[in-house]
């Protein structure tokens, strides 16, 4: 997600707070929210599956292989 919308999504933030929003605002605001979140859940799912873990034999075990790739 870029700059540009996220100063959108806080602009629209203030506005809502201070006056209020017009239906495509509200909609609009609706979109960059999801669009937000789904950033969000991929640049985590994107660390998440790159974490390595040391089990007590001494075996490296990624857990993106694992586990988060499965759903994707």
């Amino acid at each position: 997600m870029d700059d540009r919308k996220l100063q959108r999504i806080n602009e629209l933030a203030r506005k809502s707070k201070a006056e209020g929003l017009t239906e495509p605002e509200r909609q609009e605001q609706a979109q960059l929210r999801r669009e937000y979140i789904e950033a969000v859940r991929r640049n985590l799912r994107g660390q998440l599956d790159n974490i390595d873990i040391i089990n007590r034999d001494g075996k490296i075990e990624n857990l993106g292989e694992k586990y988060g790739k499965k759903g994707n």
